[in-house]
């Protein structure tokens, strides 16, 4: 009886995805079987209707969980993976309501499970965590947040620890509490690194030196020891915002940043020329209207909240995306200690077509990409050369989700509901354009053959039902 309880649990930590883009934040699932046709007609296994929410569904332990808002509360769900039904539904009273831009929700962190239970983020109040039944376990009030844009980066539990990375305009830090309690475990300040949406990931280095946090941040990537926080090595590089998560392979990273390498906005002086009606040297709301394409994001560059933009703010925004910038492969990256020069650290860098939301996807020996319109990029993972790059005419728009990878297929789902389905390869093919016809925000989740898919109303498994 014990033999097959360990025989149960070990095939249920196989089939988990108990983070956001699965193991280690790497999009890639064990198993065989998956579908590449299905539609909400055909292939469902279950479908299930949910509240909105952009976070990406996660699966551990049999369970499904994924966050949610509803006017007034913040909630978590678990459902069956395997059927599809409710187990529970608890909520979280929101007493803070922090204005958020347009694209983003209360909900866009991803959950982080283990055959214990869940553990959320939620902006507007900070993290809990529940049994696998339910049960409150511990909450950890955090924030408010100053993200114009909202927060997006979500927790990972590593060991003993979950770890969250909170970049907002000012004050960032990341932050390692027990899991069983909610203590703080230690906490490190990111000084002069301002608002992102990345998630970090865990690099082991081959030497069997300590275990490290890779994390994303709009102007510089960093190093820290997972046990203490303590900084190993940092990079400076640019980007308009940073997003994803780095993949690793053996002693080698890779990571995107999609910046311009150049100022995305004109000089301060230039625009109080243009702007500044009343010549007090600063930019109201009102006169930044008068730009059409940050007119609705005056929140973005006012820092400190006084409903005005100075030199400082204008130019903090202004510089972000001032530096080195594209895919980056660091080769060896067991050994980088200290500060790090990205034009002679990085082993390779590849500048085209870089996406802005999606994170790289690593599967065999080639490094995928996919952007906006549908364009898809494989890179060989060794020296960044181009194996394939062209477009999905089936499937253009925008792109939220991050692919994800099994049995030999990719998985890219845009913002329209479209999940192009490819057969992986350094000369890969597109198998299947599947429309389900519904908005998709969050990255699917892949478990034992089946492909979890959330759309703006309803959360779908696809597979055979014969599984």
């Amino acid at each position: 009886m014990k033999a097959a309880f360990l025989l149960l649990a070990f095939v249920a930590m196989a089939d988990d995805w108990g983070q956001f883009r699965g193991l280690n934040g790497s999009g890639v699932a064990d198993g065989t079987g998956y579908p590449v046709d299905f539609s909400p007609t055909k292939n469902v296994v279950w479908k299930a209707a949910i509240p909105y929410g952009q976070s990406s569904p996660v699966i551990a332990g049999g369970r499904l969980y994924l966050t949610a808002s509803e006017p007034g509360v913040l909630l978590t769900i678990a459902l069956d993976a395997k059927t599809g039904k409710q187990l529970w539904r608890r909520h979280i009273q929101r007493d803070r309501f922090a204005p958020i831009y347009k694209a983003n929700d209360p909900a866009s962190p991803s959950p982080v499970a283990d055959a214990d239970g869940v553990v959320v983020f939620f902006p507007d109040f900070g993290l809990a965590a529940y049994t696998r039944d339910g049960k409150d376990r511990w909450t950890l009030p955090l924030g408010p947040f100053q993200n114009f844009y909202g927060m997006a980066g979500s927790p990972i539990v590593e060991g003993d620890q979950v770890i969250l990375v909170c970049d907002q305009n000012a004050k960032s830090f990341v932050i390692a509490v027990d899991r069983k309690t909610g203590k703080q475990r230690w906490k490190t300040e990111r000084p002069g690194i301002p608002l992102g949406w990345a998630s970090p990931m865990v690099f082991r280095p081959s030497q069997q030196g300590p275990a490290q946090l890779i994390v994303l941040g709009s102007t510089r990537v960093d190093a820290y020891y997972v046990a203490t926080g303590e900084q190993r090595w940092w990079m400076p590089i640019a980007s308009n915002g940073s997003q994803g998560v780095p993949v690793a392979q053996g002693d080698n990273l890779f990571f995107v940043m999609s910046g311009t390498g150049e100022p995305w906005m004109p000089t301060f002086e230039s625009t109080l020329a243009n702007l500044d009606k009343d010549r007090d040297r600063q930019i109201s709301p009102a006169e930044l209207s008068a730009m059409k394409d940050v007119a609705d994001q005056f929140g973005a560059f006012d820092e400190n909240g006084d409903r005005f933009i100075d030199a400082n703010e204008w130019n903090l925004a202004r510089n972000m995306t001032i530096g080195e910038a594209g895919v980056f492969a660091l080769h060896g990256a067991g050994k980088l200690e200290g500060k790090l020069n990205p034009k002679s650290a990085a082993t390779w860098r590849f500048k085209k077509n870089v996406p802005y939301i999606p994170a790289p996807l690593l599967y065999g020996e080639v490094l995928y990409m996919v952007r906006d319109g549908g364009i898809i990029t494989a890179l060989n993972a060794s020296n960044g050369q181009v194996l394939k790059q062209g477009r999905n005419k089936d499937a253009l728009g925008e792109y939220y989700a991050s692919p994800v990878a099994a049995d030999g297929k990719l998985y890219l789902a845009n913002g329209d509901g479209k999940v192009t389905v490819l057969k992986a390869g350094g000369a890969w093919e597109v198998l299947a354009t599947n429309d389900l016809a519904e908005e998709v925000r969050g990255t699917p989740a892949l478990s034992a053959g089946r492909v979890f898919v959330r759309t703006r109303g309803a959360m779908y498994c696809f597979g055979s039902r014969s599984r």
